[in-house]
């Protein structure tokens, strides 16, 4: 299922500002109920909710090489969290924290999965 960026600045203020958010030490997710969803919907051939995602890697990160890493690790740890069943018709903001230049994929996609249980986005009993 593809995943649609966020591309408009006010979509990531709006969810800044009003969507629910967990935060650890190498990532914080904001998630806010989407209300183009319905409208994305019939758009898209298979006729199912997705979610609108984007990232946020700010220059604290590091130069460009650490930036665009912190991008991918971010990436690749929401690719997990969907598949282990992450809701869907939401606008996630993924954004990279200070501490995410020394780790790994795995510890990102952990504490990533935590976070979305946290915000009740994923089944408890799904491992």
């Amino acid at each position: 299922m593809k995943e649609y960026a966020i591309k408009e600045h006010h979509l990531y203020n709006k969810a800044f500002a009003k969507g629910q958010r967990a935060v650890g030490k190498l990532v914080a997710v904001y998630v806010l109920r989407d209300y183009a969803a319905r409208r994305l919907r019939e758009a898209n051939p298979q006729k199912q909710y997705l979610n609108r995602v984007g990232l946020s890697v700010g220059k604290k990160i590091g130069g460009a090489v650490q930036r665009n890493r912190a991008k991918r690790l971010l990436r690749e740890g929401y690719r997990a969290v969907k598949a282990a069943g992450v809701k869907s018709g939401f606008l996630v903001i993924l954004a990279a924290r200070e501490e995410i230049r020394e780790k790994k994929a795995q510890d990102v996609t952990a504490e990533m999965l935590r976070l979305f249980r946290r915000l009740e986005m994923i089944p408890q009993e799904t491992v």
